[in-house]
């Protein structure tokens, strides 16, 4: 999307959305699509709603709604017209053609709006992924549009069509951007084990996009992060450090931010992104509480945490923006959290307690506790010396016993995929006799 592009959003309700959600939900439903809007540079100059049974298979809105829409855009003159849902190549091509004016879907939306946010190579690497997987199913009639990927990719193959010469390009280039971002994994995983041999617990900052988990950052680290009052400021993730009470170090990573319905492409391509939160020993979920939707966006993360395999891991439920709320959580609320906590990560409000919380919570997760990894599964060995503080190893005849210090999570997962229960497990003790 260009900047200063004019726009008309449009939100379908199909028939089990219209029963489960009243007139607020769609208020906040547009607003965030405004807000996407925004983001990507456009203006939302008018805005359509209409109620279905099912979307259409052709138009996705119906022939009807579709020549009302063209005729509000031709006589405002706008530039585009964006769909707050994920389109079908068919159904782009079809609206764009009864229309005559650029179609943007949900998706494509915030994949631009990533492309623009991108700042390292890594993060430019991975977008562009996500957007050729988007464009791969799309590309009959774009052939003139990637020109760009043309250089050093090749020639046209004997007896290939235009359409087939773009689709291997851009297949090359896929897996081009695949090898490069193994590169970036493995790099990660490097980085991620120096912090397992220096015994560094981690905590992988989420949330719903513009919750506050940057400002928390530089407000707990100084890290100096980029933040802005718009969604997806930042992509990239930054790993720092912190010192918290009772003589407990531990680390900081920053991630990027979810939303609804988050694309599956990008959830492909950030792989190695995501993976910071798989690999982090603790999860810090970032929740703005002075949104009116917050209890539907803490249920997004969750859903999101789930799709990783992440959902089990010990958590810290982060209420921030509690300066701003109109109303505090209940008390029925906060029983539903993991370990929440209130506070304002700008203005500092409540950062003591939290640091305490982060300490007392690695301090009682941690045991220390000795397993017999049997040599024909020397991948849990492997994945200890990953996961965990390896104290000690020693070979026997039928395999290698281990001491760790280790978390609970962890080491329940151990035991299940060994067939045996720890030995001389004690509970936090491995931060105390550092």
């Amino acid at each position: 999307m260009r900047k200063d592009e004019q726009v008309a959003a449009v939100t379908l309700l199909l028939d089990e959305l219209v029963r489960d959600y009243d007139d607020d939900d769609l208020a906040i439903r547009r607003e965030e699509l405004r807000e996407l809007i925004r983001t990507a540079g456009g203006t939302t100059v008018t805005e359509f709603t209409q109620a279905r049974r099912k979307p259409d298979p052709a138009t996705f809105v119906g022939r009807g709604k579709v020549q009302e829409i063209a005729e509000v855009a031709e006589d405002l003159n706008l530039d585009a017209v964006v769909f707050n849902h994920e389109l079908s190549a068919g159904q782009q091509a079809e609206l764009e053609d009864m229309m005559d004016i650029k179609v943007i879907d949900r998706t494509r939306l915030i994949l631009d709006i990533f492309a623009q946010r991108a700042r390292s190579k890594e993060g430019k690497l991975q977008v562009e992924l996500a957007q050729l997987s988007y464009l791969l199913p799309r590309l009959t009639g774009m052939g003139e549009q990637l020109s760009r990927l043309a250089g050093g990719i090749g020639t046209r193959g004997p007896g290939e069509t235009k359409l087939e010469t773009d689709r291997r390009r851009v297949r090359e280039r896929m897996a081009d951007l695949r090898r490069r971002i193994a590169d970036v994994r493995e790099h990660r995983q490097r980085v991620r084990d120096r912090r397992r041999r220096r015994a560094t617990p981690s905590f992988a900052l989420v949330g719903y996009t513009n919750a506050g988990k940057s400002t928390l950052l530089n407000q707990l680290t100084e890290a100096g992060q980029f933040t802005e009052d718009k969604l997806f400021a930042t992509l990239d993730p930054l790993v720092r450090q912190i010192d918290l009470p009772h003589s407990v170090e531990a680390c900081l990573i920053d991630t990027v931010g979810f939303i609804r319905d988050l694309p599956a492409q990008l959830m492909a391509a950030f792989r190695a992104t995501l993976e910071e939160i798989t690999q982090a020993d603790y999860i810090m979920h970032v929740v703005d509480i002075s949104h009116d939707d917050w209890l539907r966006q803490v249920d997004a993360v969750l859903g999101v945490l789930r799709e990783l395999g992440a959902e089990e891991k010990e958590t810290i439920t982060v209420l921030n923006k509690v300066d701003a709320a109109e109303r505090q959580p209940d008390s029925y609320q906060m029983g539903q959290l993991a370990n929440p906590i209130t506070l304002s990560a700008l203005h500092g409000i409540h950062l003591e307690e939290l640091r305490e919380l982060m300490s007392e919570l690695i301090q009682r997760t941690r045991v220390r506790t000795t397993f017999d990894v049997p040599y024909e599964k020397m991948d849990v060995l492997d994945e200890l010396h990953r996961e965990a503080e390896v104290l000690s190893e020693k070979y026997t005849d039928h395999g290698v016993r281990v001491e760790v210090s280790i978390n609970e999570s962890l080491a329940r997962r151990t035991s299940s995929r060994l067939g045996q229960v720890p030995d001389d497990q004690e509970k936090g003790d491995a931060q105390n006799e550092q």
